[in-house]
């Protein structure tokens, strides 16, 4: 959470900001005071916190606040709270929670949870990667679960079935054999993938879910139409909304590159390119409309965001511009050399 963050949600509530280190200090005493029972000597330590400083209290205060108007979120938060409270001190999962909470109590309200409800979600969620992060588990049953870059997957495993919710991003699935033969489903906004012994990927956009199948096959269920129902095959591809299904097309193995850290491009547009590598990078990436058109071939390993538009730009005779702006944020653009621009020939 970035204290531009943090002060531009005080001014809209017509209060002082509140300092983004403060804001976070006041996360973690939130989860210490979880433990049960708490010691004597943690609650003495939060209570001289609070005086040390008028902020200190202010923070309290805005968690207090804001706490009590979501109250018909109370379940989701408290999960978050516990949930954090379960990890290490100082573990990135720790750090990953505590921006997650910041990010409802500092920056947002009540009026953004209701229209954002998929972020809570997300930060309840029971598997996470950030931004430019990919894993890999491995699930009670044996199935193997692979997580591109910011994905969210919650889990439940019962006696009947076996369900992931993909609440956002792409995940590939290579199903283990259940001894009680509990069906294996992947469950998004859009509707279901039931596996039938397979290994195939599920991503997850705005108003579709797209699935491919590499083996075995899937059958997929629009949420709001289930008469149209249908079965991929290995080898197969398609999107679905709430109520229909895409006609299904070849699978392309080389989307599913990223289990194995890489980006492939064949003949691709620089604009496209940009858009898939986007998905990866902690920085907005763009390119000119003079350079959109280009295109773009190779493997390009994701570890290395940099390296890749060093090497495209190379390629192509451009070049990489990061252009900061005056509030901090980092944009990354592609554009044409200065001597191409000026109507020279690249060397």
């Amino acid at each position: 959470m970035s204290a531009e963050s943090i002060r531009y949600a005080d001014q809209l509530a017509g209060a002082a900001p509140i300092p983004a280190e403060v804001a976070q200090k006041a996360i973690e005493w939130l989860i210490d005071l979880q433990s049960i029972p708490v010691a004597p000597s943690l609650l003495e330590a939060w209570k001289r916190w609070r005086a040390a400083h008028p902020d200190h209290e202010r923070a309290w205060q805005r968690i207090e606040s804001v706490n009590g108007k979501l109250t018909h979120l109370s379940a989701p938060l408290n999960s978050a709270i516990a949930k954090a409270a379960l990890t290490p001190s100082k573990s990135p999962k720790r750090r990953q929670a505590i921006a997650g909470i910041a990010a409802l109590l500092f920056t947002g309200s009540a009026a953004w949870i209701g229209r954002d409800e998929l972020r809570w979600q997300t930060w309840t969620a029971d598997e996470r990667t950030a931004i430019g992060e990919r894993r890999t588990l491995t699930l009670a049953d044996g199935t193997t679960l692979h997580m591109n870059s910011n994905t969210a997957v919650s889990i439940a495993f019962t006696q009947n079935e076996r369900r992931l919710r993909l609440i956002e991003g792409e995940i590939m699935i290579a199903t283990a054999k259940d001894l009680s033969r509990r069906q294996f489903l992947v469950e998004t906004a859009q509707g279901e993938a039931l596996a039938l012994g397979t290994r195939y990927t599920v991503r997850r956009q705005e108003a579709l879910t797209e699935v491919a199948v590499y083996e075995g096959a899937v059958q997929i269920t629009p949420r709001e139409n289930a008469s149209q129902a249908l079965v991929l095959n290995a080898g197969e591809q398609t999107g679905f909304t709430r109520a229909d299904i895409a006609k299904s097309g070849t699978a392309d193995s080389e989307k599913a590159a990223w289990t194995q850290g890489f980006i492939v491009a064949r003949s691709m547009r620089l604009a496209d390119f940009l858009v898939e590598l986007n998905r990866y990078s902690e920085r907005p990436l763009r390119c000119d409309s003079a350079v959109a058109d280009l295109r773009v071939s190779g493997s390009y390993p994701l570890a290395d965001i940099d390296l890749v538009l060093e090497t495209v730009a190379l390629a192509l005779s451009l070049q990489v511009e990061t252009i900061t702006r005056f509030w901090g944020m980092q944009t990354v653009s592609i554009t044409l050399a200065p001597n191409a621009r000026s109507g020279k020939k690249s060397g």
